[in-house]
């Protein structure tokens, strides 16, 4: 069992990676394998809307960035962990592309993320993460997915890098997320 987290931030180790790893700790303490992926590093790009996924149902994008990699890896793995930071209330634009492209790729190719579990962690300095929050899970919930629920909505307030930390009840939701995800992983896969 496995769950492979993308990163949608561009500070690899800010607020979002961390929140993200709060959440794989949960699940690695539970004997599921995990991985972190930091996608805002590269340069993705957007869906240009051509169809050849829809064409081709080859399971890949014709654009030649790591998005495919991505696909493979999030087909083979039982759950999914989206995390993004807020930029004007909403996901980052890294993030987007990303959703845009693997979520018409998994749509083209006969639901490849269907009935995975997945869970989305919104970072914000103050306002705006609800929606972010909300945009990643319409990937999940038009895919087929399962998402677990948490003892709040999966949102952190920081801005400093390691102010995650600060936000108690933030921290204490991303514990119960990573908790609730591998219980259900592990339900689905007994």
């Amino acid at each position: 069992m496995k769950v492979v987290a993308f990163n949608g931030s561009p500070r690899k180790n800010g607020n979002t990676a961390q929140s993200l790893q709060i959440v794989l700790e949960e699940v690695k303490a539970e004997g599921i394998e995990v991985e972190l992926v930091n996608i805002a590093q590269e340069h993705l790009e957007p869906c240009h809307a051509c169809g050849a996924c829809g064409r081709n149902k080859d399971r890949k994008c014709i654009y030649d960035d790591r998005l495919n990699e991505y696909v493979e890896m999030m087909a083979k793995a039982d759950g999914i962990l989206l995390g993004s930071p807020t930029y004007f209330g909403t996901m980052s634009a890294q993030m987007k592309a990303f959703i845009d492209r693997a979520g018409f790729v998994n749509r083209a190719n006969g639901d490849l993320f269907k009935r995975k579990v997945g869970a989305a962690v919104a970072v914000n300095r103050r306002a705006g993460a609800i929606q972010a929050f909300s945009d990643m899970n319409y990937f999940f919930l038009i895919g087929h997915m399962i998402v677990p629920g948490s003892s709040y909505w999966n949102v952190v307030n920081a801005l400093k890098p390691g102010e995650v930390h600060l936000d108690e009840e933030g921290v204490r939701t991303m514990k119960d997320l990573g908790k609730n995800m591998a219980w259900l992983i592990k339900k689905l896969n007994a």
